[in-house]
């Protein structure tokens, strides 16, 4: 018998895992990548007996490699925020899923186990974006502002850090960064323990963010904004937070950051208006590599000559 833990490389993947695996230590098989990538479950090579724990990726985009674990006779548990599809019934498969636009996966995790690592749950919170959501959870903790306030820019730090188009791009690899914190059971004990790895976290994003503040938008109207990120690490690193902050500093107005690729087309990351967290998903899903939540989205490659029309599809979807 094996265990599997199969997981998003961003904060909110990582903090559920760390949440799970504190409450129950296990010696498990470590499966995840950059927070795109998420068609995970079919790396695994399920047998009778195994234990699958799946963690923040759409179940949707996983059916293959789900049908063939269950198929095999291993067992399950799924819990996710993404759009499903259609949830197979099988005695084997447990799912806790829940799409609502204030939820994440960490959130899910904590109502599982009662609230047992809720730092953690606010951590995956904040790294989400779901910062209303982060700041009700953590009444639950006896923290003062400053140190909610390190929470939330340790789950800024991690979902950073997941972003780029391959291992390479990243600061530290997802599985790395999760065995680090997953001693502590406490997250301030991670960011407060003297540890090389926060301070690593937070220079990247400092800097990485700086340059993405020089840049301006290429279109810019009171319903959308779009701005184009060159094909640097730094930009592919950024992609994802940097849309937050827009969406933060203009919670009225829909977002969308492109980053060039190497071969000429765009990956995409999609923010809906955070007074209006509906819709980019719905948008995303009209092209091919298209993906996400109703609040946060993506496109993995957006061909160029459809960039026109992706742009005018954001204005119309937030008029």
């Amino acid at each position: 018998m094996a265990d599997y833990d199969v997981f998003n490389g961003d904060a909110d993947g990582i903090c559920s895992l760390i949440q799970l695996r504190n409450h129950e230590p296990r010696d498990t098989e470590l499966v995840t990548g950059v927070k795109r990538d998420i068609a995970l479950l079919e790396k695994v090579n399920a047998r009778a007996g195994d234990r699958l724990t799946v963690l923040d990726i759409s179940m949707a985009k996983n059916r293959v490699g789900l049908e063939q674990a269950l198929a095999a006779d291993a067992s399950v548990l799924y819990i996710d925020h993404h759009f499903p599809g259609d949830i197979p019934t099988h005695n084997n498969l447990t799912t806790i899923i829940n799409e609502a636009p204030d939820t994440c996966t960490s959130i899910l995790v904590n109502n599982y186990l009662k609230g047992a690592f809720c730092g953690w749950a606010v951590v995956g919170a904040f790294g989400d974006n779901l910062k209303k959501s982060a700041q009700a959870l953590a009444k639950n903790l006896d923290i003062s502002a400053e140190q909610l306030n390190l929470l939330e820019n340790l789950g800024i730090y991690i979902n950073y850090n997941g972003y780029g188009s391959s291992l390479d791009d990243l600061h530290f690899k997802p599985d790395e960064l999760y065995q680090k914190a997953l001693p502590f059971s406490n997250p301030l004990d991670f960011i407060l323990s003297g540890n090389e790895d926060f301070e690593k976290l937070e220079s990247g994003y400092q800097n990485d963010m700086a340059l993405a503040q020089q840049i301006h938008p290429e279109v810019a109207t009171s319903n959308s904004a779009i701005y184009i990120l060159p094909e640097k690490s730094w930009a592919r690193r950024v992609s994802g937070v940097f849309g937050n902050d827009l969406a933060n500093q203009h919670p009225d107005r829909a977002h969308a950051v492109l980053t060039e690729k190497e071969n000429g087309n765009y990956l995409v990351s999609v923010r809906a208006p955070l007074n209006n967290k509906t819709g980019a998903v719905d948008l995303c899903r009209q092209f091919p590599t298209g993906g996400g939540r109703a609040a946060a989205a993506g496109i993995n490659d957006l061909p160029a000559q459809r960039m026109g029309e992706f742009v005018q599809m954001l204005e119309d979807q937030y008029q």
